[in-house]
């Protein structure tokens, strides 16, 4: 038998040796974080500079004015190709982040799964046709509503449809399905792809985690998309699950959303838009006539969006800063102002006060949008509050630009 003493002895040897061991697992745990911490940084230094690359070794040839006109085109449409991706893995790592902090918020009404899915598969089959994949669907069409937020609901299509065709070789195929199972809309996509490994299957939807990080990896990414979809549908109360038999199995993403009443959505008030086809070329003219105010301290933003409202018509005063801005309005009032918001001394918010204090025969209730990198909901509530009647994300397109404009002094860019 133990006496008193031994016990205590004994009893602290324990309490020491579950501490230690505490301490080695915790000390494991934080190795490992930091292992995956070096590697996403890796990844997303690579994942950065690669977009980067092309954009900036392209620009530099077509500065230099020696490419012929077939070579010029492919080097736009490379630019243009890359500063999309770019702007895709700042918008995935920004969503990442309001998610982790609780501050993403859902315009949450009753949607059409099925719009969402045609809207994303619009989207996405130009890639799937340059890849000669095979996008097959099987969308019911009364498969019927659920309560969500329609442009949060596309992106969940649009990340499960992009993996499918980035994992998919040339010749594959995907096929999407949207059915209706009780009490649940269910969306299916299916690919012919390289599948999963079976031991990184129950990681698959985990935040940096990728089934091949190595420098050698044939596909290129973050891993964050598989996560945004997750953290999306479970913020809509739905599930998403993965499956796949293993390497060169191709592979499902099942996602099934609570379905609701059976009323339809009302139309949403979006300001009009256009077409996602429109080119420069077709909106010649239709902001003929329009005198802009457009306000941007920064040179390079200002060059272009001068350029691109001209394109179209519009007689535009270009000005970079809040005090210009004003005394520009004061002395020659515009139809239409388009500002920035982060300036120095005078930003777009106190600016639009300062104009929205001006009595109605001075411009006071102008038409106005602010044009700005700050992309968050709560950055568009404080816009429109402030003033403005619309709040577009740069960057943004020419076309879109354009349409804002015509939607402001009411003219139709169709």
């Amino acid at each position: 038998m133990f006496r008193e003493r031994e016990e205590r002895l004994v009893v602290g040897l324990a309490a020491q040796a579950a501490v230690a061991m505490d301490n080695a697992r915790l000390y494991r745990q934080a190795q490992e974080a930091n292992r995956m911490k070096d590697e996403f940084l890796a990844t997303l230094s690579h994942e950065l500079r690669t977009p980067m690359n092309a954009i900036m070794g392209w620009a530099q040839l077509l500065r230099e004015g020696k490419l012929d006109a077939a070579t010029t085109a492919r080097a736009v449409q490379t630019i243009d190709r890359n500063a999309r991706v770019q702007t895709q893995l700042i918008s995935d790592i920004l969503d990442v982040s309001r998610i982790v902090s609780g501050k993403l918020r859902l315009d949450v009404r009753p949607v059409e799964l099925v719009r969402a899915v045609e809207a994303a598969l619009d989207t996405i089959r130009p890639a799937a046709e340059a890849r000669d994949i095979d996008v097959q669907t099987a969308l019911d069409a009364g498969a019927g509503l659920v309560s969500g937020d329609a442009d949060r609901l596309q992106q969940v299509v649009w990340n499960l449809l992009s993996n499918a065709i980035k994992f998919t070789p040339s010749g594959g195929r995907v096929h999407v399905r949207l059915v209706r199972i009780e009490p649940h809309v269910q969306l299916t996509v299916q690919d012919s792809g390289i599948g999963i490994d079976r031991d990184f299957l129950p990681h698959v939807f985990e935040r940096f985690r990728q089934g091949d990080s190595s420098s050698t990896r044939p596909h290129g990414g973050l891993g964050l998309g598989l996560a945004l979809v997750r953290d999306l549908v479970e913020l809509h109360g739905g599930t998403v699950q993965a499956s796949s038999a293993g390497r060169d199995q191709g592979a499902t993403f099942t996602v099934k959303l609570p379905v609701i009443g059976a009323v339809r959505p009302p139309a949403p008030e979006l300001p009009p838009a256009a077409p996602e086809s429109a080119t420069m070329a077709a909106l010649a003219g239709s902001l003929r006539g329009v005198n802009v105010l457009l306000v941007d301290d920064e040179a390079d933003a200002r060059d272009l969006f001068k350029a691109v409202l001209e394109g179209s018509g519009a007689r535009v005063t270009a000005v970079g800063s809040g005090a210009e801005a004003y005394s520009s309005f004061t002395t020659s009032p515009p139809d239409v102002v388009v500002s920035d918001i982060e300036m120095p001394e005078e930003n777009g918010y106190d600016l639009i006060r300062r104009l929205r204090g001006l009595p109605e025969e001075r411009g006071g209730r102008i038409p106005a949008a602010a044009l700005t990198a700050y992309a968050r909901a709560e950055d568009r509530i404080r816009a429109l509050r402030a003033g403005f009647q619309h709040h577009v994300t740069k960057p943004v397109q020419p076309a879109e630009l354009v349409a804002v404009v015509a939607s402001l002094v009411r003219r139709s860019v169709i």
